[in-house]
């Protein structure tokens, strides 16, 4: 699990992202470079189908709500910069 700044702590909390869902992000999150040095971890359709072949389908279903968040995190140090939900589709560049 990587480590957070204050502000992605503060951000987590204010935007009820459960801690479990950062450790899923870090472990089945797909990896986004930037290109201003940072890293976008999301859930993809990839993602999600991992996390149903490890935990199973229903474990997962009752986490969707949660499958829409995402982290942002620093190429120098690897720390979480912030948090936050996705209101629309991840753009690719």
């Amino acid at each position: 699990m990587t480590t957070t700044t204050h502000h992605a702590s503060v951000r987590s909390q204010q935007r009820g992202i459960p801690p479990l869902i950062d450790q899923w992000l870090d472990l089945y999150g797909h990896e986004e470079y930037t290109g201003a040095g940072y890293i976008k971890r999301y859930f993809s359709h990839q993602s999600i189908r991992q996390l149903q072949r490890d935990f199973g389908r229903q474990p997962v279903s009752l986490m969707e709500r949660y499958l829409n968040a995402y982290k942002v995190e620093s190429c120098a140090d690897g720390r979480t910069v912030t948090t936050g939900w996705r209101s629309a589709h991840m753009r690719r560049k």
